[in-house]
């Protein structure tokens, strides 16, 4: 997930640059999300250092009564997140040479003065991120996307531990690294789309084998390398071994 931040001393503006970010990342189904929507700079950082991420940010260029100005923040940004999107928020049209100056490269500068050419910079805002990082996966590691509900999720492969059969009909869970989700499909479709590391090792479980750490072949059971533990049958035994 993207964290999105905003930054503005303004009520009125940070909460209908909020309103505009969430309608359009709930139209659009972005794996995006407003983590901090304040007036403080040092809330902002705060929060930057608890996600630990990439991230979105809309920053008001003149933040009144602060430690800092935008730019300043924008400075203390790209020292915790380098690759961030910076989008600045201001009621001046030409800020190029001010982010020369503070040696930051800016996404975009949205005017406040127009709401409509505001609401549509945002949305042009999130599809060129969108695009970007499609763009970056393109040479990375394959990833899985989940779809559910409104919601896109893309989660790298080899993040995966394994799939299995959730409690409810025609539900599926994924254990990764980082998270847990479930989703509807079916695991014998998921053996179909996905590469030959994972394995049907149970009728239950369709497993990463690249995250194996342990066999237990007197138990008949995968320890995966967070710890939890995958079933295989007897059948699926000797395909296993040959994995590993």
């Amino acid at each position: 997930m993207l964290p999105v931040y905003i930054c503005d001393d303004e009520l009125n503006i940070r909460t209908a640059i909020r309103a505009a970010l969430e309608k359009q990342i709930l139209i659009q189904g972005y794996d995006m999300s407003v983590i901090a929507c304040t007036h403080s700079p040092e809330e902002i950082l705060a929060a930057v250092r608890q996600q630990r991420c990439r991230g979105i940010y809309f920053l008001d260029v003149e933040l009144k009564d602060v430690s800092m100005d935008g730019f300043s923040l924008g400075q203390a940004i790209r020292r915790l997140d380098p690759r961030g999107f910076l989008i600045y928020v201001t009621g001046f049209k030409d800020l190029a040479f001010q982010t020369f100056k503070y040696h930051l490269e800016a996404l975009d500068y949205i005017v406040k003065e127009n709401p409509d050419q505001m609401y549509e910079s945002i949305r042009n805002c999130l599809d060129i991120v969108i695009h970007r990082l499609s763009e970056e996966y393109k040479d990375r590691p394959a990833y899985f996307t989940i779809r559910a509900s409104d919601m896109i999720r893309h989660v790298l492969l080899k993040d995966i531990l394994f799939f299995e059969t959730a409690g409810r009909t025609h539900r599926i869970a994924l254990h990764s690294l980082h998270e847990q989700m479930d989703f509807i499909g079916s695991l014998g479709e998921l053996e179909k789309q996905l590469p030959d590391s994972f394995l049907r090792t149970h009728r239950a479980y369709l497993v990463n084998t690249e995250n194996i750490a342990e066999l237990d072949l007197k138990h008949q059971q995968i320890r995966m390398v967070n710890g939890e533990i995958c079933l295989m049958s007897r059948t699926a035994r000797p395909l296993v071994l040959s994995k590993v």
